[in-house]
């Protein structure tokens, strides 16, 4: 298949073409055009559906930083009327199995949140905005001719696959539950994470610090996620109740519960040379991680402010797509990304041990963080984007 189609655009001009326009491709269109490029933005295509999104993105300071830098961040301030889109995260509470609780505070770390949690179409909607203000910025139905293409198409590319980017996916036996629950009980903005029985179960909240509404995220083994999915919502979200042991009280479900396949992937090489000009991978298109961490679009943010930071510093006799340029690129966020994919599957091994041992040290080990001072305040600073 080949890599661009004919198009009345492809005589008009373009630094860099960017595949994909989902929240990273269109976060890197903004930063690029800030560099005063011409960049096209070519939109991947959708699967046909009427689903509601029911994902919410856990966003660090880093993520929150890029995001404002842009104009791009969703208001916290909202009419009366309207729900907020945003939620500041003031405290972590990560549950073991049996007995180990590790416990992150925002007032501990000398900061207003330690993270955000933001609704989907909230955040792609601002970025548009911002997008649709910015001259140097060209949305197009098909690819262009480029010095440079980027492809943040997500874990799925086509375009990966055309150019024969090899991409190493080792499949979890999980699935993750997706779904939005109305609690009895305030989330009082805290985060709460459960591990238990191999499963991890995750409630993040939403609709302002004093909101009744959670975005649950659950890895269960794929078979139970099929299961659950057929059943009625009330024996979902009764079983998410026990899960949680009643932390927030009574739940009910707010729309249908969703759920996606989890792994661990990678591309081999981020950066290729083609015939048509010079290639990168940026976010789930280059990896992919479980969602244990909360950390799967701060990476990809972390991928593209990375790729504009060295296309902001390159000499200014080297082009765009010289491949001394963009392995600059490869090279930082390939370790970053490996460290990262590393330490969440290594999580997810441990707590999917049922032997009495295991679960005896992780909780041990968990309880162990929380009273060591320094110790939980580096996780929390690296969980934060901060690099100290």
């Amino acid at each position: 298949m080949a890599l661009l189609s004919p198009s009345p655009a492809a005589s008009r001009r373009f630094d860099v073409c960017i595949r994909g326009a989902g929240v990273v491709g269109q976060t890197l269109a903004l930063l690029l055009a800030r560099e005063r490029l011409k960049v096209a933005l070519v939109a991947a295509p959708r699967p046909a559906t009427t689903a509601p999104d029911v994902r919410a993105y856990a966003l660090n300071a880093a993520a929150r930083e890029l995001l404002v830098s842009l104009r791009a961040w969703p208001e916290t301030e909202e009419a009366s009327d309207t729900v907020p889109s945003v939620t500041p995260v003031t405290r972590m509470e990560v549950h073991g199995d049996d007995g180990g609780d590790l416990n992150f505070s925002a007032q501990d770390q000398g900061v207003a949140a330690l993270n955000w949690i933001v609704d989907v179409p909230a955040l792609e909607k601002r970025l548009a905005d911002a997008v649709g203000f910015q001259g140097g910025i060209e949305r197009l139905n098909e690819p262009v001719p480029a010095a440079l293409t980027v492809v943040c198409e997500g874990k799925r590319s086509a375009t990966r696959d055309e150019l024969g980017l090899e991409f190493d996916v080792r499949p979890y036996p999980h699935k993750a539950i997706a779904a939005r629950l109305t609690t009895e009980k305030p989330h009082g903005g805290v985060a709460r994470q459960w591990f238990e029985r191999g499963e991890i179960l995750a409630l993040l909240p939403l609709a302002g610090e004093s909101g009744n509404s959670v975005a649950l995220v659950w890895s269960v083994p794929a078979q139970q996620s099929e299961d659950w999915l057929r059943a009625a919502p009330e024996a979902l979200a009764q079983a998410v109740q026990e899960r949680c042991g009643q932390a927030l009280g009574g739940m009910q479900l707010d729309g249908p519960a969703q759920a996606w396949p989890l792994e661990l992937s990678r591309a081999r090489r981020w950066i290729a040379r083609t015939g048509q000009g010079s290639v990168a991978l940026a976010g789930d298109a280059a990896h992919a991680m479980h969602p244990l961490a909360g950390q799967g679009l701060n990476v990809g943010l972390a991928d593209v402010a990375e790729l504009a930071r060295v296309i902001h510093g390159r000499e200014f006799w080297r082009e765009l797509g010289d491949l001394r340029l963009l392995r600059r690129y490869e090279r930082a966020r390939q370790a970053e990304v490996t460290a990262m994919g590393w330490l969440t599957d290594g999580l997810f091994g441990l707590f999917g041990q049922t032997d009495s041992r295991v679960q005896a040290v992780r909780n041990w080990g968990m309880s162990g963080v929380d009273r060591l001072g320094p110790l939980k305040h580096w996780l929390a600073r690296k969980a934060m984007g901060q690099v100290a």
